[in-house]
C-alpha cells in the first residue's frame, strides 16, 4: 500500500496502518541515510540517522499535510537528520534530495518499539515539551487539540514539540 494511504489512516487513528507505515517506511530511510553516509565518506552510524528520523516523523506525523504528497516531506526530515548528524561530527555538506533516491531492505520496526523507547526517554524532558510530546505522539492528538488542552497558540505547540524532538535526539545520542 502507498505510504500517503498508511499515513492517512495512521493519522485518523488506524494502529494497524500505522505498523504497515513504519513497515514500508523503514527500508526506505535505511536506504536514504546509508547513501548520505556513503557519498560524504562520514564516520557516522547511518543507523542513528534512521532512529532520530523514526523519532521525528513519529512525533510530527500530525504535521503532514494529507493533501500533499508524503515523499517531499519524509526525505527533507531525512536530509535535515542527516545534515545535523554530520555537522555534530564536524562536517559541512551539501547533500541534494536527489541522492536519497535508492533504497534498501531491511528489517521493520514497529510502533511499540519507537511507543517504549520515547516513553522511556520522556521523564528527562521539562515538563511542557513532555506533555507536548505525549498529547501528539503518544496520543494522537492533532496541533490544534494539543493547542486548546494546555491552552497555548499552535506556534507555541509546534516549538515544544520540535524542541521536545531535539532533546530525545540528544536524550539518544548520548549527549545529555
Amino acid at each position: 500500500m502507498e505510504l500517503a494511504l498508511l499515513m492517512r489512516a495512521a493519522n485518523s487513528g488506524d494502529g494497524a496502518a500505522y505498523e504497515g507505515f513504519l513497515k514500508a517506511l523503514l527500508p526506505v530511510l535505511r536506504g536514504f541515510a546509508r547513501r548520505a553516509v556513503a557519498r560524504v565518506g562520514a564516520n557516522i552510524d547511518a543507523e542513528d540517522i534512521v532512529q532520530e528520523t523514526l523519532i521525528a516523523i513519529h512525533l510530527k506525523r500530525q504535521t503532514w499535510i494529507d493533501t500533499q504528497p508524503i515523499e517531499p516531506w519524509i526525505r527533507a526530515i531525512v536530509r535535515h537528520k542527516a545534515i545535523d548528524a554530520l555537522r555534530r561530527r564536524g562536517h559541512r555538506v551539501h547533500l541534494p534530495v536527489e541522492d536519497f533516491e535508492n533504497l534498501l531492505a531491511t528489517e521493520p520496526l514497529t510502533p511499540d518499539d519507537a511507543h517504549r523507547d520515547i516513553e522511556r526517554h520522556l521523564p528527562h524532558l521539562p515538563e511542557r515539551q513532555r506533555d507536548v510530546i505525549r498529547s501528539i505522539a503518544i496520543e494522537g492528538r492533532s496541533i490544534g487539540d494539543t493547542a486548546r488542552q494546555f491552552a497555548m497558540t499552535e506556534g507555541a505547540v509546534r516549538v515544544a514539540l520540535h524542541r521536545g524532538v531535539a532533546s530525545l535526539a540528544a536524550i539518544l545520542r548520548g549527549e545529555t
